[in-house]
C-alpha cells in the first residue's frame, strides 16, 4: 500500500524536504571536491613534466655556455647563469604565490547554497 504525498503529516513533509536538501548539498560538495582534486592532479603532473624537461634543457644549455666560455670567462659565465637562474626562480615563486592567493575558496558554491538555504529558512520562520 502506497501513501500519497497529501496524506503525509506536515512534519513528515518538512523532514523529507530537509533530507532532500541535505542530499543535494552533499552531492554538490562531492562534485566540487572531485573537480578540485582533478584540477590539482592535472596542475601537479603538468608542472612536474614541465619541470623535468626544463631542468634537462637548463643543464644542457648551462654546459654549452660554460664550454663556449671555458678559456676566457669561465667564472663569469657560471656567475651570470647562476644569477639568471636565481632571478627566474624568484619570479616563478612570486607568480605561483599570487596564483595560489587568487584561487577560488574551496567549496565556495556549496557554502553559497547553504547560506541561501539558511536565509530561506529564516524568511519562512
Amino acid at each position: 500500500m502506497t501513501h500519497t504525498h497529501s496524506s503525509d503529516s506536515p512534519f513528515k513533509r518538512i523532514l523529507k524536504s530537509i533530507c532532500a536538501l541535505a542530499q543535494t548539498r552533499v552531492e554538490l560538495v562531492s562534485i566540487e571536491l572531485t573537480e578540485e582534486k582533478n584540477r590539482m592532479f592535472s596542475a601537479f603532473f603538468g608542472g612536474l613534466i614541465a619541470l623535468l624537461f626544463g631542468v634537462m634543457a637548463l643543464i644542457t644549455l648551462t654546459a654549452l655556455a660554460v664550454l663556449v666560455c671555458w678559456e676566457t670567462y669561465r667564472w663569469q659565465a657560471l656567475a651570470g647563469l647562476g644569477f639568471l637562474y636565481l632571478a627566474i626562480a624568484i619570479i616563478c615563486a612570486l607568480r605561483t604565490s599570487a596564483q595560489l592567493r587568487k584561487a577560488p575558496f574551496l567549496l565556495e558554491a556549496t557554502l553559497a547554497e547553504f547560506k541561501k538555504d539558511r536565509e530561506a529558512f529564516k524568511k519562512a520562520s
